[in-house]
Protein backbone atom coordinates (compact mmCIF):
# COMPACT_ATOMS: atom_id res chain seq x y z
CA UNK A 1 0.00 0.00 0.00
CA UNK A 2 3.07 1.90 0.55
CA UNK A 3 3.88 2.60 -3.36
CA UNK A 4 -0.14 3.33 -3.83
CA UNK A 5 0.22 6.47 -1.44
CA UNK A 6 2.96 8.05 -3.31
CA UNK A 7 1.67 7.40 -6.50
CA UNK A 8 -1.50 9.31 -4.82
CA UNK A 9 0.45 11.58 -3.11
CA UNK A 10 2.60 12.62 -6.47
CA UNK A 11 -1.08 12.77 -8.33
CA UNK A 12 -2.18 15.28 -6.16
CA UNK A 13 0.99 17.52 -5.96
CA UNK A 14 1.07 17.08 -10.05
CA UNK A 15 -2.73 18.92 -9.71
CA UNK A 16 -1.37 21.56 -7.27
CA UNK A 17 1.29 22.97 -9.78
CA UNK A 18 -0.65 22.57 -12.39
CA UNK A 19 -3.16 25.12 -10.48
CA UNK A 20 -0.48 27.81 -10.21
CA UNK A 21 0.36 27.35 -13.99
CA UNK A 22 -0.37 30.37 -15.63
CA UNK A 23 -1.88 29.48 -19.07
CA UNK A 24 -2.01 31.30 -21.96
CA UNK A 25 -5.00 33.37 -23.29
CA UNK A 26 -6.64 32.08 -26.75
CA UNK A 27 -5.23 34.99 -28.54
CA UNK A 28 -1.77 34.55 -27.01
CA UNK A 29 -2.11 31.27 -28.16
CA UNK A 30 -2.90 32.04 -31.87
CA UNK A 31 -0.35 34.94 -31.99
CA UNK A 32 2.38 32.62 -30.86
CA UNK A 33 1.57 29.92 -33.46
CA UNK A 34 1.24 32.46 -36.23
CA UNK A 35 5.17 33.69 -35.29
CA UNK A 36 5.90 30.33 -35.65
CA UNK A 37 4.81 29.88 -38.74
CA UNK A 38 5.60 32.98 -40.46
CA UNK A 39 9.01 32.53 -39.49
CA UNK A 40 8.96 28.88 -40.52
CA UNK A 41 7.88 30.07 -43.86
CA UNK A 42 10.54 32.25 -44.08
CA UNK A 43 13.46 30.38 -42.75
CA UNK A 44 12.02 27.45 -45.81
CA UNK A 45 12.00 30.88 -48.29
CA UNK A 46 15.74 31.52 -47.62
CA UNK A 47 17.40 27.71 -47.05
CA UNK A 48 15.50 27.38 -50.89
CA UNK A 49 17.18 30.21 -51.84
CA UNK A 50 20.45 29.59 -50.74
CA UNK A 51 20.75 26.14 -51.40
CA UNK A 52 19.56 26.78 -55.28
CA UNK A 53 21.92 29.56 -55.55
CA UNK A 54 25.01 27.01 -54.39
CA UNK A 55 23.74 23.68 -56.53
CA UNK A 56 23.93 26.59 -59.47
CA UNK A 57 27.22 27.38 -58.37
CA UNK A 58 28.47 23.59 -57.81
CA UNK A 59 26.81 22.67 -61.03
CA UNK A 60 29.01 25.28 -63.23
CA UNK A 61 32.14 24.70 -61.36
CA UNK A 62 32.09 21.23 -61.88
CA UNK A 63 30.81 21.45 -65.73
CA UNK A 64 34.31 23.63 -66.55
Amino acid sequence: MKALDKITGFINEVKMELGKVSWSTREELIGSTSVVIVLTAILALFIFVVDSCLAKILSIIFKA
